[in-house]
């Protein structure tokens, strides 16, 4: 039997990691980093300084690291997702079996929580239904969602309105989610929200939320939408990724 820990780590801040995720790294014998390319090198770099800082014997714990297998951009979104998902899949399995021919405890590092516009629930779901003896155990993390409220110190919320959590693709092919009052927005390629009438609108952004690299936008979006867009392409230029996500609202939080 393998178990397999899904560990939330936040935004890759040491001092974002909880307590439950710190005692389920140490549980591992084996912990899976996947490598994203050189662009994106600094994720598992991250990863690495999270495994040397809060690992209690680093000697014992085996760290494996792994090239993920990339998502083909040609074909239709959801069909190469689906794929990808497959083909990582069957890398994991490869690991274990590798790693942990007899069974064992396995950990993966995930960036904010399973849960939220990630896909690891997802890929070890693969592992159990092709009748693999694998138990997932999950441990929620902090969200870039949360970091990016409490750096701005607002609510996400307006008093007693609700809140939609959506993609830039589905802002850009849809709008403005009906009867949503504040929208969170994720997983945007860049600039979603041009696309939306600006008036009346207003929005918090951040991009590396955690890190030291953080970067923090606010204001109405017919004031700073440009200089969103702008700054967006400079730090993606200048560090070759970037990770951000805004909340956009009809009035202020606060």
């Amino acid at each position: 039997m393998i178990t397999l820990s899904l560990i939330g780590i936040g935004t890759g801040n040491v001092d974002h990691v909880t307590l439950a995720a710190v005692r389920a790294l140490n549980e591992a014998e084996v912990i899976l980093l996947p490598r994203k390319g050189e662009a994106k090198s600094d994720l598992i770099d991250l990863r690495r300084v999270l495994c040397e800082q809060l690992l209690n014997d680093t000697a014992s714990t085996r760290i494996v690291e792994f090239d993920l297998p990339t998502r083909d951009g040609e074909r239709q979104y959801l069909s190469a997702v689906d794929e990808w998902h497959n083909a990582i899949a069957s890398v994991w399995a490869e690991l274990m079996d590798k790693h942990l021919p007899n069974g064992g405890r396995v950990g993966m590092l995930v960036w904010g929580d399973p849960s939220l516009y990630d896909s690891s629930l997802r890929i070890a779901k693969r592992l159990t239904d092709s009748g693999r003896a694998v138990k997932v155990n999950v441990v929620p993390g902090i969200t870039s969602l949360q970091v990016l409220t409490a750096e701005h110190k607002i609510p996400l919320n307006a008093l007693a309105e609700p809140i939609q959590i959506t993609t830039g693709r589905r802002l850009r092919e849809r709008g403005w989610p009906e009867d949503a009052a504040t929208v969170a927005v994720m997983l945007d390629s860049g600039g979603a929200f041009t696309t939306l009438p600006q008036a009346d609108t207003y929005i918090w952004w951040g991009a590396y939320l955690g890190m030291d690299k953080q970067c923090l936008i606010k204001g109405p979006l017919s004031e700073v939408s440009d200089e969103v867009v702008e700054r967006r392409g400079a730090l993606r230029e200048i560090h070759g990724w970037i990770m951000d996500i805004y909340l956009l609202a009809r009035q202020p939080l606060l």
